[in-house]
């Protein structure tokens, strides 16, 4: 099994260079699609966020995460609460998926904080994607986001620098999909399959 990380700072693009690998058949471990099961209602996790941070986060029962990140980015110590809390449950649930899948399989685990969590031991293969600053930006706006909070989420992450101190392979992805697709096509023969074995 060819364990891939694939990080990059908020709208570079990282999800798009993981459906494309899953096009290609990786199997795909999305980090925040974790980082949300793991404090759904009924969870520990559910539990051990309450206990730090009350009830104020609530909507209808359950954790309403604008309303957490409203706090977290904030307060940087509440922050790292919030990430101590959650980074062990997601580590823990991406084992559980990798342990159910078959052995020859390149597993890509999207991880935005990857250098922040000192996390790139854990693979074989790092994949930092980079997209220019603007750029991320006006995706970002079209999400929705304000310019104060996509400010706040820029600051909280590590550079593009720091990213790629920790990556095999830099893939900037500053141009149409079909540009991205043909990068990614190129890691995938050229580094991903060989070391996989297949």
């Amino acid at each position: 099994m060819l364990k891939v990380a694939v990080t990059g700072g908020i709208g570079s693009g990282k999800s798009a260079v993981g459906e494309i690998l899953q096009e290609f058949g990786a199997v795909i471990i999305d980090s925040d699609e974790l980082a949300r099961t793991v404090i759904e209602r009924g969870s520990p996790g559910y539990d051990q966020v309450l206990a730090v941070f009350g009830d104020e986060i609530l909507t209808s029962g359950e954790i309403d995460r604008a309303k957490l990140a409203s706090v977290v980015f904030e307060q940087p110590d509440l922050r790292k609460k919030l990430e101590e809390i959650v980074h062990p449950l997601v580590r823990e649930a991406a084992e559980e998926i990798m342990r159910s899948i078959p052995a020859d399989s390149v597993v890509v685990n999207e991880i935005p904080l990857l250098f922040e969590t000192d996390g790139a031991k854990r693979f074989d293969f790092v994949i930092a994607v980079q997209a220019p600053m603007e750029l991320r930006i006006e995706r970002l706006q079209r999400r929705g986001m304000k310019q104060y909070e996509i400010e706040k989420r820029l600051a909280a992450q590590a550079s593009d620098e720091q990213r790629a101190s920790i990556a095999n392979a830099v893939v900037i992805n500053d141009g149409s999909l079909d540009a991205l697709r043909s990068k990614v096509e190129d890691l995938w023969c050229g580094h991903l399959q060989p070391k996989a074995g297949k």
